[in-house]
């Protein structure tokens, strides 16, 4: 399987998600999930492009399972097509549903930017008893207010706190957090400092239920964090995320409102960065 590897939502050219988009074949699911686990990536990405080069199917997978939309994964396999086929607007098939996708090259450096429409947001205010486990697991005092239940695709708890150095200060305890989260059907938990006045924000995301104990970027949950601060008026937001791991990574998102909705754009910068052949398991 030749698969190649992409750093998706770049900070100032550096980081990134490392994620692995790979033309989907006759794979078990079993072996789907494994090819994140050996190509050393958090996600894979299989991809089935059509013919005509205006649409594609995407899978997404992570060592526990299939999901039905992944983010940055839909940011990396944008940037795979406009590589292949220099295509620009093109639309996604995913299990979560269909996706409008463009990539923007800049020229000269070999990288891009590559945007979609995740979808409407579903918000709404955790009921009685529903995540204090959830947030003593995070290690988050129990009368946090504030969060919300975002549902794109799945269910994902949103955390407002402070400052950027209170969510630099997290140390959640995973195993703990896996068993709220499983108990509560959520992909995991997002955490973001108050947004400054031009909506950026430091943002962790935690979804040991899913395989991934800390992702380095989540664009569907950027998403749905916009999707929650075009409440207060805010048009858009710039999440940095990945300091804790060591490989910073920013999304943006930007909202524009209408008659039912507000509707959402995410993306960020993305590189291929380079191409590895994995054998039969």
């Amino acid at each position: 399987m030749n698969v190649t590897i992409v750093r998706a939502c770049l900070r100032d050219g550096r980081g990134g998600s490392p994620t692995a988009v790979l033309d989907d074949a006759p794979l078990t699911d079993d072996e789907r999930r494994e090819v994140p686990v050996r190509a050393g990536t958090s996600h894979a990405v299989f991809l089935s492009a059509d013919r005509d080069g205006g649409g594609a199917t995407l899978r997404f997978f992570t060592a526990e399972g299939e999901l039905p939309g992944c983010g940055h994964g839909t940011v990396a396999a944008l940037a795979v097509l406009a590589a292949r086929t220099g295509t620009r607007e093109v639309t996604l098939r995913t299990r979560g549903g269909t996706l409008a996708g463009r990539a923007i090259r800049h020229d000269g450096n070999g990288g891009l930017e590559a945007w979609f429409t995740p979808g409407p947001v579903g918000l709404r205010v955790p009921g009685a008893g529903e995540h204090e486990d959830v947030l003593t697991a995070l290690g988050v005092a129990g009368d946090t207010p504030g969060c919300v239940v975002a549902t794109l695709g799945r269910p994902r708890l949103l955390v407002p706190l402070p400052t950027r150095s209170a969510v630099s200060a997290l140390a959640p305890d995973l195993d703990r957090l896996r068993t709220a989260c499983d108990r509560q059907a959520l992909l995991g938990c997002y955490l973001y400092s108050a947004p400054a006045p031009d909506g950026r924000v430091a943002a962790r995301m935690f979804a040991p239920s899913i395989g991934v104990p800390e992702d380095i970027a989540n664009a569907n949950s950027t998403a749905c964090l916009a999707a929650r601060l075009a409440r207060d008026g805010l048009r858009g937001v710039t999440a940095d995320m990945g300091d804790s791991l060591g490989t910073p990574a920013t999304i943006r998102a930007v909202v524009r409102h209408e008659t039912d909705g507000p509707w959402i754009q995410v993306g960020g910068a993305a590189e291929i960065a380079r191409e590895l052949a994995l054998g039969h398991a």
